[in-house]
């Protein structure tokens, strides 16, 4: 009788799995939205990849990838540089996970391609997009298998380009979300302020300002001492001097009168926010530096206080303190975009969203929802984001988890993974596009004042 109703229970889960997403969350969330529901459970698909990867970099998991035929050969992991290098084992997690977020990245284009120019719930591919989770995790799971597949050759220094192009996209789109998560929130307090009469509200501001102006100063002092050397490291010097100066410019440009009278909501509390991000970015790329002087996150051995790397002894840092962060940035910036549309019109139009739909008529739909036990479609009229651009964002944040996990190394001629100069400078650049894109938002109403910016 048991077995029976635990069948009974595997069916009924399966053919859920089959439906569309309001049934996969009816018990956990019933009144929500068809389109959250989702952009959660692609989300999660990605978060899966994400651990997989993780699990793939374990010493254990490693030596179980030496049966599968891109493996490293015996003794042909002799590195010819002194720096910067990986051993074969870790190589071996490298290169798993390159396919792992290949396969995730391929996952997500196939509907990327598939999704373009849906309009509504009622085209035929929006049944695609809202169900048939089942088939979809086995397809993800048969795109897994065969990039574990593919022969090694060029694979993986193509792929390596890939990232790098994608994970600068992505830290762009990351910045788009945290100066869309500044307005917000300056706005929300700026109302709360005004409605209650209350001066507590300009004091959280000033404080978070504060806060987020303080530790960006304090990430220069230590990028300084640890990331420096007086007699050497001008690439490193150079790059956090400039960053500092035209985030302290930016910082000014945004309290300007004329800035003020054509964008009343700008202030120093989202200049703070970009200065601190941009700071972080900085961060990241001085630790890709390939120079052990200027670079205190390279794999090193530690012995009669020198610093060595040779074959025969060193550590490999995998989870750094960059490496961290990032991740912890990459979880909230995916979940951000997954979870909300914008208040803002200039955003909503960049991530391809629809403003929030009017409360009344979603109270209507939930507490109809609600009775009826399950999530509610609603997007029979329009759909509330872009189907194939989410989808691209996702393609892009797996080639940017990627980069994050592997350290920004470079697959080498002599299958080593080493430091390169490319990690530098395309953070180093995104920042400056961070920066540039941000300083629009500020003259742009001002350059060209017969478009609405409101």
């Amino acid at each position: 009788m048991g077995a029976c109703l635990g069948a009974c229970s595997l069916l009924s889960c399966a053919s859920c799995l089959c439906g569309s997403a309001p049934c996969i969350l009816c018990s956990c969330c019933p009144a929500s939205r068809n389109s959250t529901v989702s952009r959660l459970i692609f989300t999660f698909f990605l978060f899966l990849g994400v651990l997989v990867s993780i699990i793939m970099l374990s010493p254990g998991v490693e030596s179980q990838l030496y049966k599968l035929p891109w493996v490293c050969e015996e003794g042909a992991g002799i590195p010819t540089a002194l720096q910067g290098y990986i051993d074969c084992g870790s190589l071996l997690g490298y290169r798993a996970v390159y396919r792992m977020c290949f396969a995730t990245a391929a996952f997500f284009f196939f509907f990327t391609l598939l999704m373009l120019c849906v309009r509504s719930s009622r085209d035929p591919r929006a049944a695609i997009q809202n169900g048939f989770w089942f088939f979809k995790f086995l397809i993800l799971v048969g795109i897994t298998v065969g990039a574990f597949y593919i022969p090694d050759g060029s694979f993986s220094n193509i792929w390596f380009y890939f990232g790098v192009v994608g994970s600068f996209l992505f830290i762009l789109i990351q910045l788009v979300l945290l100066i869309d998560f500044a307005h917000s929130w300056n706005q929300l307090w700026l109302g709360k302020a005004e409605e209650c009469d209350s001066r507590a509200w300009y004091a959280g501001l000033f404080f978070f300002t504060i806060l987020f102006y303080s530790l960006s100063i304090m990430a220069v002092a230590l990028m300084f001492i640890y990331y420096t050397e007086p007699s050497t490291c001008h690439e490193g010097k150079i790059f956090i001097s400039l960053n500092l100066t035209l985030c302290i410019c930016m910082s000014i440009a945004a309290v300007l009168p004329k800035v003020q009278n054509a964008q009343p909501n700008s202030g120093l509390l989202q200049a703070s926010v970009v200065m601190l991000y941009t700071m972080f970015v900085t961060w990241l790329a001085l630790s890709s530096v390939p120079e052990q002087k200027c670079n205190p996150h390279l794999p090193t051995q530690l012995g009669n206080e020198t610093f060595l790397a040779d074959p025969e002894g060193y550590q490999t840092q995998w989870w750094d303190a960059p490496s961290i962060v990032g991740l912890i940035i990459f979880l909230l910036c995916t979940l951000f975009i997954s979870l909300r549309s914008s208040d803002h019109r200039q955003v909503n139009s960049l991530m391809q969203t629809e403003e929030c739909p009017p409360m009344l008529q979603a109270t209507q739909q939930q507490q109809l929802a609600a009775c009826e036990g399950r999530a509610f479609d609603n997007e029979q009229d329009g759909v509330t984001y872009s189907y194939s651009f989410f989808h691209f964002c996702l393609v892009l944040a797996s080639l940017h988890i990627m980069m994050t996990l592997t350290n920004w190394y470079k697959p080498g001629e002599t299958r080593k993974m080493i430091s390169t100069w490319t990690a530098v400078w395309v953070k180093i650049c995104a920042s400056w596009a961070g920066l540039l894109l941000y300083l629009w938002t500020l003259v742009a109403p001002l350059l060209l004042p017969n478009r609405d910016f409101s």
